[in-house]
C-alpha cells in the first residue's frame, strides 16, 4: 500500500530522508562539491520546504517525493552557512551562488499553475508504483488546473513517460554552467487538465 502526503505532516524527521532521495537521484549533478553522497546529503538537509514537498510512504517507509509549489514559495530555501559548513568556504560560498540561480530562479506562472521539481524515488522502490502514486497526487490537487514539470534528464525515455501521463516538452534550456551544475539542460514540460 503505497501513502501519499505532504512531508509537513512528518515534520523535520522527513528532511533526511528527503535530502538521501535527492542525493541519489540527482547527486551526480553536484559531484564539483563532494563525490560523498552521505555528506552531500548531510549538506543539503536543511535546505527542504517541506510545506511543498510531497512524499510516498511504501510500507510506512519514504520511498519518493517531489515538490510541488506554486510562484509564490520556492521548494529549497539554503543557508550559506551551512554549505560552507559542510562544503568548506570555497566549495560552500560556490555552492550558494550556483544554488541561488538553479533552485531559487523566478519562473513566472499563472496562480492555478503548479511547478513540479525535484521528482525522485528510491531505487530500491522503482517499478513498484511510487513515482505513479505521487504523480495522481499531484494532478488531483484542486488547486492547479496547470502543471509544469522541471526535469533534469534529457533521456529519450524519461521524456516519453512523462508524455504517456499526458505532459508536453514546451522548453529546453542550455545550461550556461553546465561544468559547475552538471546539467546541460533544463526540460520544461506542460499538463493541462
Amino acid at each position: 500500500m503505497i501513502e501519499v502526503l505532504c512531508a509537513k505532516e512528518l515534520g523535520d524527521a522527513a528532511k533526511k530522508r528527503i535530502s538521501e532521495i535527492f542525493v541519489d537521484a540527482f547527486g551526480h549533478h553536484l559531484s564539483f562539491f563532494s563525490k560523498d553522497k552521505n555528506k552531500l546529503a548531510k549538506a543539503l538537509e536543511h535546505m527542504f520546504v517541506l510545506d511543498v514537498f510531497h512524499i510516498a510512504l511504501f510500507e510506512g517507509e519514504i520511498a519518493g517525493m517531489a515538490a510541488c509549489t506554486n510562484s509564490d514559495v520556492h521548494s529549497v530555501n539554503h543557508d550559506q552557512s551551512e554549505l560552507r559548513r559542510h562544503f568548506g568556504i570555497y566549495k560552500g560560498t560556490i555552492a550558494n551562488v550556483v544554488f541561488k540561480r538553479e533552485f531559487q530562479k523566478p519562473i513566472k506562472m499563472g496562480k492555478r499553475t503548479a511547478l513540479i521539481e525535484f521528482f525522485a524515488t528510491d531505487p530500491k522502490y522503482r517499478r513498484r508504483g511510487v513515482a505513479k502514486a505521487i504523480m495522481n497526487h499531484l494532478l488531483s490537487l484542486p488547486q492547479y488546473d496547470e502543471y509544469i514539470l522541471e526535469l533534469t534528464n534529457t533521456d529519450p525515455r524519461v521524456i516519453r513517460l512523462y508524455e504517456k501521463l499526458g505532459f508536453r516538452e514546451f522548453e529546453r534550456i542550455k545550461q550556461k554552467y553546465s561544468r559547475l551544475s552538471g546539467l546541460d539542460y533544463m526540460v520544461y514540460m506542460r499538463y493541462t487538465k
